[in-house]
């Protein structure tokens, strides 16, 4: 391929990029995430250190990434600061520790807070292009991510021209950016498969520095098997939206649906895809997996809206070996347009997100372990939780072989309130806390939701709470937390030692 701008490998491009600026990646899930690049600056950065000299930047992506971008550049100690998401275990470790400086936000409003200037200049965009013309246009490969918003606002960029994805990608990309206040006007999307954008990212040609060729895989994981517990959470799900249709509260077309990442997601969405009673559906979510993939094919799933095309390399091989196909039933979109309030609230969509715990009011936690270790970020659940039609969180009932409960007395850490949380899944059962009042909502949670060996010490809370419009103790709201980190086990605890 002749182009117009300087080709460079991975290391010279690396050379470019200097101590204390602030890069802002592509990826969204390791999909579409830069590759070649932070590696070789992660090899740089080691070289420096050893040097004696200080080497770190701040790193801005769209979500997580994968390891060649978090991993490589966390066990480099070459990050200074990073936002909105991640989910790396070495980075983790050191946004626990306080080596590096964590922003945990929406993923819907990233965009926006770069361009209102919240986070300072944005030095580089180094971003994964499957094709690229002489003008400027930049074909993004299986993500978007806040990739178009970052070239926009970036100094210089540096392109990832990988070969593992085809140009063929062409026109899976509906690239659109919201103007600012006081010129915005509405989004004009009214189901998951209208367009409002262009196909490719428009750049000044002038920005490119350099092109990096590469042929790399996205580094996405694959997931667990099934368990009989996910299945059953799955299956719950799936009967609660059937009762919903039957009730008439879920029109008989259905509604779009937004699914998180991760077994539980993919469970829910294979029982969804095997009900009988549940019509073929669309998504307008973030992130589209494997479970995906077969529903397209087989008409249970009509049309797909998201930000990532977060696949294994055989599922992706398949996308793109039918890319006529999947080009008619998937579109890619930036995720200010995949998570805005606005076409959520529109759209009338179910989401579906993953909690690590939830109390007795209702409210959860998706983010903090004990309320102050960090997994990985609120992500874009609350995008989708505040605005949606009907919002659901699933969960276990129990994690580490039964020695914590995912209902607890008092959240820990708080990141959807039970303003916005509507529906509460667990093996066990559903929760359905719309219309509730703080009593019966502890009540639903605690007979439908929480695992048997928890039942009878969640209700002596309630009774020892102090009577009034929340069952709250202040003294005993973390009792149980505190049982797990004297005893190791929430199981059995005497609530008076804790008064």
């Amino acid at each position: 391929m002749s182009l117009p701008f300087p080709i460079l490998t991975a290391e010279e491009a690396a050379e470019l990029i200097q101590n204390g600026q602030t890069i802002g990646f592509s990826g969204f899930t390791p999909a579409g995430a830069a590759k070649a690049v932070p590696f070789a600056l992660a090899q740089k950065a080691r070289r420096e250190h050893e040097a004696g000299k200080p080497f770190k930047v701040g790193v801005l992506t769209g979500a997580s990434t994968g390891k060649s971008l978090d991993g490589a550049l966390a066990e480099a100690e070459a990050i200074s600061f990073r936002t909105p998401y991640q989910s790396n275990s070495t980075l983790r470790k050191q946004i626990n520790s306080g080596q590096v400086k964590f922003v945990d936000m929406h993923l819907s409003v990233l965009p926006q807070i770069a361009r209102y200037g919240y986070l300072g200049p944005i030095h580089w965009a180094v971003v994964e292009a499957c094709d690229i013309t002489p003008g400027g246009g930049v074909v993004l490969s299986t993500s978007v991510g806040a990739s178009n918003t970052y070239m926009r606002l970036a100094d210089k960029i540096i392109l990832e021209l990988n070969a593992k994805h085809p140009a063929s990608l062409l026109g899976m990309h509906d690239i659109f950016e919201p103007q600012d206040p006081p010129s915005r006007s509405e989004i004009p999307i009214f189901s998951a498969s209208d367009r409002v954008g262009s196909p490719i990212c428009i750049i000044d040609p002038k920005k490119i520095a350099g092109v990096v060729f590469t042929d790399l895989e996205d580094e996405s994981g694959g997931f667990d098997e099934p368990t009989a517990v996910t299945d059953q959470i799955g299956q719950n799900v799936a009967d609660f939206l059937v009762a919903e249709m039957k009730a008439g509260r879920i029109p008989a077309q259905f509604l779009p649906l937004q699914s998180g990442v991760g077994n539980i997601a993919n469970a829910v969405l294979a029982a969804l895809g095997k009900s009988k009673e549940i019509p073929a559906f669309e998504m307008y979510t973030e992130v589209l997996q494997d479970s995906v993939v077969p529903l397209l094919e087989n008409g249970r799933c009509t049309f797909a809206s998201t930000c990532a095309l977060t696949l294994s390399p055989d599922a992706m091989r398949n996308v793109t070996g039918n890319i006529e196909f999947f080009r008619n039933r998937i579109i890619m979109r930036p995720q200010e347009i995949s998570n805005h309030p606005e076409i959520v609230r529109r759209l009338g969509i179910i989401s579906m997100n993953t909690a690590i715990e939830v109390d007795l009011g209702g409210n959860v936690n998706s983010t903090h372990v004990m309320g102050k270790t960090m997994m990985n970020g609120i992500g874009g659940s609350g995008d989708f939780t505040r605005n949606a039609y009907l919002s659901m969180f699933s969960c276990p009932s129990t994690a580490k072989g039964g020695k914590i409960s995912a209902i607890v007395p008092l959240a820990s850490h708080m990141d959807h309130s039970e303003h916005s949380v509507q529906i509460v899944v667990t093996e066990q059962g559903v929760a359905d806390l719309r219309g509730k009042d703080p009593h019966e909502r502890a009540e639903l949670l605690i007979n439908n939701c929480a695992h048997p060996e928890y039942r009878q010490q969640l209700r002596d809370y309630l009774h020892l709470a102090t009577p009034s419009h929340e069952p709250l103790s202040l003294s005993l709201g973390l009792a149980m937390h505190r049982q797990f980190l004297r005893h190791g086990d929430m199981r059995q605890i005497r609530w008076e030692e804790y008064r």
